[in-house]
């Protein structure tokens, strides 16, 4: 299996301290671990992102004005 870097994921799109948190949350699977630094599988699936993204309009007690 290949493997890249954090960084090298990070160029796919993904930002590296995003690809830091994923990996934290073992979101990304089949990695390894080599003294501090992390080795992605070549092939690791993108986790889908299930952030917020703001907030809903009308909810909370924001009246927007």
């Amino acid at each position: 299996m290949e493997y890249i870097s954090v960084s090298q994921a990070a160029s796919l799109g993904v930002s590296a301290h995003r690809v830091h948190k994923l990996l934290e949350e073992n979101r990304i699977k089949d990695v390894l671990r080599f003294v501090g630094a992390w080795m992605i599988p070549k092939d690791a699936e993108k986790s889908a992102d299930v952030r917020r993204t703001g907030y809903k309009k009308g909810g909370g007690g924001h009246d927007g004005g």
